[in-house]
């Protein structure tokens, strides 16, 4: 089974709640809020980790911050072997059908005689007028 993973920073401050008054819990309602939405949409948590993150400090110095991230994964969707996938082909190129389908209708009309009852359909097409003659 193949998974697909999803790093998100980990909240940097704690969120307000009612009922929830140190900022260690509030801390961990703003962690239990992160990890609940990403879950979901399908994502399950895996770890959470700290890495080094290289950032400019100035115009030319450059200094070294540590990330706290968090690691979730969820399963990839398994897609069906190429050899059993069938997609529907194009026998013809959709110009030729088009126009295949114009010569088609214009047949039926010629085919149709006033002695069956009906009338030709009246025709704005001038091609058509002319093929008719």
């Amino acid at each position: 089974m193949s998974y697909e993973y999803k790093v998100v920073p980990a909240p940097a401050r704690g969120l307000k709640a009612k009922g929830v008054k140190t900022p260690e819990d509030r801390f961990a309602h703003a962690l239990q809020t992160a990890m609940n939405e990403l879950a979901a949409d399908g994502w399950e948590y895996l770890r959470a980790d700290t890495l080094p993150c290289e950032q400019r400090e100035g115009l030319i110095s450059k200094t070294t911050v540590f990330q706290n991230m968090l690691v979730f994964r969820r399963a990839m969707q398994a897609d069906a072997p190429a050899a059993t996938r069938q997609e529907p082909a194009l026998t013809k190129p959709v110009k030729e059908i088009a126009q295949s389908t114009a010569e088609e209708t214009l047949m039926i009309e010629k085919s149709r005689s006033p002695d069956d009852g009906e009338t030709a359909p009246a025709t704005s097409d001038k091609k058509s007028d002319v093929a008719a003659e």
